[in-house]
């Protein structure tokens, strides 16, 4: 059996380039996303797979905690396995609105899908993945690699500052300090975690900006001088999933081509 991966958000934008990458790879993919399920998607990633049953879809929310159930459940039966949780489903508010403008209702919704649905979808996948692995106590020796890897998809909001969109980048914030929290703890149990930050990513979420960015990144906004694209951080995801990196947790990875480096 491959290995397992969970991508929420993996029908469309950054999510499909990471679920194609990660198909690529020989992983067995379930994505959990709330539109119908995307017919023409699945049938490119199970044509890719060589074996339809490698690709899995399950209508739900991350925002909902019975939907997290159901969809780590669905793995488990499926695959009997657990070994890559990719939190890549997110939302940007619905309005743009100046800080003194913006409404609670907004943040709510913003952090319900953004924050609060991969802190506790990453609670129930460790739980089960810790209930597959057994007690640390009973192995007859510690595990040479990751047991499993969780991957956060963030932003390069989670330090850099947007009026028009508080509630976002206070979001992306929280997934950087909730890599962190989950890396100490889960270091532990053999699972690893890490933070892949993408800056401008050309995704249906961007293209009502395309114009705005185009100027930016004519202006020097990144050394890369370039939209990024869903492959570039698929790529990182790739790396981080390989267990190539086992002495490594809480890390971030930027994936913006620079935009992160300050420069005078």
């Amino acid at each position: 059996m491959p290995a397992v991966a969970l991508v929420t958000g993996g029908n469309r934008g950054i999510g499909l380039g990471i679920s194609r990458r990660l198909v690529a790879d020989g992983f067995a993919v379930s994505i959990l996303a709330t539109r119908e399920e995307p017919t023409d998607v699945l049938e490119e990633l199970r044509a890719a797979a060589g074996d339809p049953s490698l690709v899995r879809y399950v209508r739900g929310s991350v925002a909902d905690l019975d939907d997290h159930r159901r969809y780590v459940a669905d793995a488990v039966d499926a695959w009997g396995r657990l070994d890559l949780l990719v939190n890549n489903a997110g939302v940007a508010p619905s309005v743009r609105a100046d800080l003194l403008e913006a409404t609670p209702e907004s943040f709510d919704r913003v952090l319900g899908i953004n924050l609060r649905g991969p802190y506790f979808l990453t609670q129930e996948f460790a739980r089960r993945v810790i209930e597959l692995r057994g007690p640390l106590e009973a192995l007859p020796e510690p595990p040479a690699g990751p047991v499993a890897t969780v991957v956060n998809v963030s932003s390069i909001s989670a330090t850099t500052v947007s009026t028009n969109r508080g509630d976002y980048c206070i979001s992306k914030a929280g997934v950087g300090m909730a890599t962190q929290l989950w890396a100490a703890r889960l270091g532990p149990e053999g699972v690893v975690v890490y933070e892949v930050r993408p800056g401008v990513i050309a995704t249906d979420m961007t293209a009502g900006v395309t114009g705005r960015y185009d100027a930016l990144i004519a202006e020097g906004l990144a050394p890369v001088n370039r939209w990024g694209r869903p492959a570039d951080v698929a790529g990182a995801v790739a790396i981080l999933a390989s267990g190539q990196t086992p002495y490594s947790t809480g890390e971030v990875f930027h994936v913006d081509g620079g935009m992160h480096i300050p420069v005078l």
